[in-house]
């Protein structure tokens, strides 16, 4: 098969990386922002800001994930 690494092609590799890579990318910012909340002191409000915009982050590359698996079908 031409064009192909381990029988992949260049495109299914770019998307297994873009979901998984980032996927585990974000939940390795996760521990980033209760390290960092804690290190600061951030309180119990602060954490929660601090998560919320994390949060937020996350939806919008879920809603990505799944418009784009919703037009594809």
């Amino acid at each position: 098969m031409e064009g192909s690494i381990f029988g992949y092609t260049e495109a299914q590799i770019a998307q297994f990386g873009l979901t998984f890579g980032v996927g585990a990318f974000i939940v390795y910012m996760l521990f980033i922002v209760l390290n960092l909340a804690r290190e600061s002191k951030a309180g119990k409000f602060g954490t929660f800001i601090l998560f919320l915009v994390l949060s937020l982050g996350m939806l919008g590359f879920i809603a990505k994930n799944v418009i784009q698996w919703m037009l594809g079908m």
